[in-house]
């Protein structure tokens, strides 16, 4: 586009497959460019961190709609048309509501874009998301055959940081962490003495024992394992296990 001092608002994202604020940064760099060689003033700039396109629940995207439909910019700027969804549907529905307000969509990878773009690049990246959904499951997979865990961290556990020969982190090991697994027995052997989650709760918060993510305890089912698989459902007054994995 060549029509000068037209408002313009910046879209940027990275996923969690990048983790890191600097492709924010450079995406924002790239597009400001852009915007400077067509002529465009930017008015604004949107962001998202560490969250998959592959929803329209960003908090980020949602604002850019929002103001799209109150007038507040006539182009939207973004490095690549993949950065503002990766959903086939998603896209559309973006494109659509920019139509509707008569706010055009400018990428630096992909220049103006029409319905062509939407068509095509959504089913392309359509296909990237059921291509890496299926390898993400694949490798999950793979590390539960291999005797790793699959999840997150579970309280009465720590991560073992090993290295392969090439340097690539060893991810998915785990080994007990001695006073979390003292706790735990703990819990067993006064649930298997008739006491109740509550008091079994009641009394860690009294002796100051913290609970998983260092807070406090609450009663609440789970499932008991031995030796990784599951054994019985009980109640309990171990909480959820932390986020993350390792």
């Amino acid at each position: 586009m060549t029509t000068a001092l037209l408002r313009t608002a910046i879209y940027a994202r990275y996923s969690t497959d990048l983790q890191r604020d600097a492709s924010l940064d450079d995406q924002i760099r790239a597009c400001r460019e852009f915007a400077a060689r067509q002529g465009l003033d930017v008015v604004e700039v949107y962001t998202d961190r560490a969250t998959s396109g592959a929803s329209l629940m960003r908090s980020g995207i949602q604002k850019l709609m929002r103001d799209a439909r109150s007038g507040q910019f006539d182009v939207v700027v973004a490095h690549a048309l993949d950065r503002l969804s990766r959903n086939q549907a998603d896209i559309a529905t973006i494109y659509q509501q920019c139509q509707f307000s008569d706010v055009a969509i400018e990428t630096v990878s992909e220049g103006s874009i029409s319905e062509l773009h939407i068509g095509l690049k959504g089913t392309m990246n359509a296909m990237f998301l059921r291509d890496l959904a299926k390898k993400t499951r694949e490798g999950l997979r793979g590390r539960a055959l291999d005797g790793k865990s699959a999840g997150g961290l579970t309280f009465g556990y720590r991560a073992v940081r090993a290295f392969a020969e090439n340097g690539d982190r060893i991810r998915g090991d785990r080994e007990i962490e001695p006073t979390e697994a003292r706790v735990v027995q703990r819990i067993f052997s006064d649930y298997a003495k008739g006491l109740s989650p509550n008091k079994i709760a009641v009394a860690l918060n009294r002796e100051g024992i913290p609970g998983p993510q260092g807070g406090h305890w609450a009663p609440r089912p789970f499932t008991a394992t031995v030796n990784g698989a599951p054994a019985s459902s009980i109640t309990s007054c171990i909480s959820a296990g932390r986020s993350g994995t390792a």
